[in-house]
């Protein structure tokens, strides 16, 4: 029944364009992600080191225009080629723009737009102005075109922003020699109607800036940073493109605001100005550019997805450039490079460096864990919260992980209902049944239902969005209702809430809510945010407008009386600054995926399903399974398996070993090692799990409500049946993983984790397909395993399992690898080992190979005595390639 069902998941995907069952195998060598590379320095007589330049990509190469070298100002353009690696200098027709910097450089089709920028002689001082004019490089004819206007135009400026969207040029802020801007003007880049056309804005708007970058994503234009006087800020803002239509109101700008959600994040880049930012993907890379009279040279990152900034750690062996400003940066497939620049000691900068970035499909833990949170599917207790006892259900197994108190509160509930149960006090209900409410509960009455659902959110998905229902993160009611989450928090013991519940409210305290923040600290004892509140009333500049307020004329007499005493006795700066410190201590606790890498180590004890691989079983959770995969979703919807045990067939034989070198990704927790995550902690949790995954004689403890969280086909499994013996024999479409395999699977399912050995990913590379995972980032990495790791000392091996698993394209990969190594594989002792199948498939990949079937050159007939196998051709070259296997 396991293996029809693992077929019809397939069919019923959850994010069917997400996953690729044929990722193609591609022959290296590979670019190391995340690694910068310096790659052939601009000469002095291709073109000059340079500054304040712009940088675009077409097709295969990246042209610089522009610029300054220190003494004048450049209009030369030059073009770097990515395949050759090599700088030329690109000749051109017509007459090109003045010598200028500080302008801006688009691609539009086959065509680059250079717009205004800042002209003139800057060595003798003269001639200085800003431009408006518009000039347009043919890339296929080399040929320069100024366009004329008629009606309006943009004001004269330099250090502005440009991009194209829809068809169609937009500027946007800039200086135009007295003044910052802001406004925005649009031009068509297409028909004969050279018009332009001022934006009305509306909505946040940033300020009047210069020397910012922009980058188009998603229908939007994001700006970040720049100079923009005292208003200087870390603020991202975005314009979205698509409200600008004649049939609706004027295009719109907006903060983009992270500040309010409870989450542990990086926060955004220094304010800076003089830096770029590209889009890539679903991601913003800012790097470089002066940030409060420093030069970093980190590289940031931005997700759409998540609105999570981060700096990415480049790769060991990387060549790292020097902080910079005023350098320009262009995407060319999935590489940034990075050119020129001023750095140290204004010294201008000829170097050109390149980023590989990463093309992982993101992890989808907080989400699927919070899908199955929404859908209450699973739900093995119910919270009873506040006096009125108000029903919340939530899964055993995720509650306990998270929550030491919740933890033993479900134990104490446990032991009750069994006692019960065999006092006949009660009826035992199925064990699996969802159809009607748990039969297993919680009281939790110092809890109000508000609060415990945000709370519940963050058990779930390591994030709380305070403002969901109240837009305004200062509004008291959302500053009582974060305080409550608080006071929860160190009831539950949850450490890291704690901690980011005490940053949001440092964070939006204000005259409007300070007071009753205070009164509500106080009455729940939370000293910590009482004493942060007390100094914040007692500074000078805010301890006058507080008292003259109509809520101090309604404070309690007591709080009254302790903030005039407060205010009388103040504290000294160093006692202040220790205060201050304290409340600003880094946030402890752990995150979602380390709490779940203790649950797959130890949480058989709320295990509700057992996985079975030949005679071994491992508890798991149902809720997991069906979150993370949608064939356990499936599976867990349409019926139970037999005895609570999905079994796995008698795992295929073990590969060689392989290379242990694992994708270049960081673990997303600091987890216990691989050998011990699986084994050492089963006593404490033993009791957690709820099903048991079987591997050949291995069996783990798992947990339901994780498994169909993650998996749709554990989640079909667990909602229309019941595993027999609460026992689930694991399979890869009709392949037996090894236990080291599916040890890593578990560690993806549980907390995200992708790193594993070369042969475990030959295992797992159809998984996300069969199990219904939401995306295929677990294939993706894998396939990047392999095709990094695959060697021609392991080859041999990695074709013998491919063969047995029937994966088309890795065994297809390891056909080529052997005809490039040929000349080392054939001399392996392994080779003599394969089956005669094998042996053939490797005879026709090497006649397949376009020069391996070139006719020999022409031999004597006969040898003279003093003749030596040497002397069969005249050709060496051909006798060398011969020699090492190769034509």
């Amino acid at each position: 029944m396991q293996n029809n069902l693992g077929k019809m998941i397939t069919e019923q995907l959850r994010n069917p364009n997400e996953l690729d069952i044929s990722l193609r195998m591609e022959f290296g060598p590979f670019e190391t992600v995340h690694k910068w590379k310096r790659m052939s320095e601009c000469y002095e007589f291709v073109g000059a080191r340079r500054s304040k330049h712009t940088a675009v990509a077409y097709k295969d190469a990246i042209y610089v225009f522009g610029g300054d070298n220190g003494k004048s100002m450049l209009n030369d353009l030059i073009r770097f080629d990515i395949r050759e690696k090599s700088w030329t200098k690109t000749g051109c027709m017509g007459i090109p723009p003045a010598p200028r910097y500080h302008h801006s450089a688009v691609v539009h089709r086959s065509s680059m737009f250079v717009f205004g920028g800042y002209t003139g002689d800057i060595l003798a001082n003269s001639n200085l102005t800003n431009k408006n004019d518009l000039f347009e490089y043919k890339f296929q004819s080399a040929q320069w075109v100024q366009w004329k206007f008629s009606g309006q135009e943009p004001v004269p400026r330099s250090a502005h922003g440009a991009a194209v969207y829809d068809d169609k040029l937009w500027i946007f802020a800039g200086y135009d020699g007295n003044a910052r801007l802001n406004d925005m003007w649009t031009i068509n880049l297409l028909g004969e109607t050279r018009q332009w056309e001022r934006i009305e804005q509306k909505g946040q708007c940033p300020p009047t800036c210069c020397n910012f970058p922009v980058a188009v994503a998603r229908g939007k234009m994001f700006v970040f940073s720049g100079q923009s006087g005292a208003k200087i800020t870390n603020a991202l803002f975005q314009f979205d493109f698509e409200t600008h239509t004649p049939s609706m109101s004027p295009p719109s700008w907006s903060r983009v605001c992270t500040e309010h959600l409870l989450r542990s994040a990086g926060g955004a880049p220094a304010r800076r100005y003089g830096h770029v930012m590209v889009a890539h993907r679903a991601h913003l890379y800012v790097f470089g550019g002066a940030a409060d009279n420093t030069l970093p040279n980190d590289l940031h990152c931005y997700d759409l997805d998540t609105q999570i900034w981060s700096v990415i750690q480049p790769a060991n062996d990387s060549q790292i450039p020097s902080g910079r400003l005023f350098h320009a940066g262009a995407v060319v497939g999935d590489a940034l490079y990075i050119f020129g620049g001023t750095i140290d000691n204004n010294v201008r900068s000829g170097d050109l460096f390149r980023f590989q970035l990463s093309n992982y499909p993101r992890c989808t833990l907080h989400d699927d864990f919070g899908r199955i949170l929404k859908s209450h599917q699973f739900c093995d207790i119910q919270i009873l919260v506040g006096p009125e006892k108000t029903p919340i259900l939530a899964h055993q197994a995720i509650l306990a992980a998270r929550s030491q108190y919740l933890r033993a509160k479900i134990k104490e509930a446990r032991d009750d209902l069994t006692k019960r149960i065999a006092a006949g006090e009660e009826e035992a209900s199925e064990v699996c049944s969802y159809k009607s409410p748990p039969q297993l509960c919680v009281l939790l009455p110092e809890a109000t239902p508000e609060a415990f659902h945000m709370v519940l959110n963050y058990i779930y998905t390591d994030r709380i969005d305070p403002t969901e229902k109240d837009e305004d993160p200062e509004s008291p009611a959302t500053v009582l209702l974060v305080m409550e989450v608080l006071r929860l928090a160190l009831r539950l013991s949850i450490p890291r809430l704690r901690g980011l519940c005490a940053r949001f409210l440092r964070a939006n305290l204000c005259y409007g809510n300070v007071l009753q923040a205070l009164h509500a600290a106080h009455h729940a004892s939370l000293s910590c945010i009482k004493e942060y509140c007390l100094r914040f009333v007692v500074k000078d500049y805010n301890f006058t407008p507080i008292v003259m307020s109509k809520e101090f004329e309604e404070m309690d007499q007591g709080l009254m009386v302790e903030i005039i005493r407060r205010r009388q006795q103040p504290q000294s700066k160093q006692a202040n600054g220790a205060a201050q410190q304290e409340y600003e201590e880094e946030i402890i606790g752990t995150t979602l995926e380390q709490d779940m890498c203790v649950l797959l180590g130890g949480g058989g004890s709320l295990s509700d399903v057992r996985l079975r691989v030949g005679s071994a079983a491992r508890p798991a959770h149902r809720s997991v399974l069906a979150a993370r995969a949608a064939y356990f979703e499936a599976m867990f919807r349409s019926f139970s398996p037999h005895d609570n045990i999905v079994n796995v067939s008698r795992p295929a034989p073990r590969t060689a070993p392989c290379s242990p070198r694992a994708p270049p990704t960081s673990r997303p927790c600091s987890a216990p090692s691989r050998r011990t995550t699986i084994s050492s902690m089963y006593v404490h949790y033993s009791s957690l799990s709820d099903v048991r995954l079987r591997v050949g004689s291995a069996a783990r403890p798992a947990h339901r409500s994780v498994l169909a969280a993650r998996a749709a086909y554990f989640e079909a499994m667990f909602r229309s049946f019941s595993p027999h013996d609460n026992i689930v024999n694991i399979q890869i479409c009709d392949t037996v993983p090894s236990e080291e395999a599916f040890d890593s699977l578990l560690r993806y399912i549980y907390y995200g984790d992708t790193n594993m050995p070369t042969e475990d990913s030959l295992y797992l590379f159809q998984a996300p397909i069969y199990y219904g995972f939401t995306n295929n980032r677990l294939q993706v990495f894998c396939k990047h395993n392999l095709q990094s790791n695959v060697s021609p000392e392991n080859v041999l091996a990695i074709l013998q399992a491919a063969d047995r698993m029937r994966a088309t394209d890795i065994k297809e990969y390891a056909l080529k690898m052997i005809v490039h190594h040929f000349g080392l594989v054939a001399r392996q002792d392994a080779i003599k080992n394969l089956a005669q199948p094998l042996l053939v498939d490797i005879i026709w990949a090497l006649a397949d190979e376009p020069n391996f079937d070139a006719p020999l050159p022409v031999q004597p007939r006969s040898l003279p005595s003093s003749s030596s196998a040497d002397t069969l051709t005249d050709d060496p070259e051909f006798y060398a390639r011969f020699r090492c296997g190769k034509s």
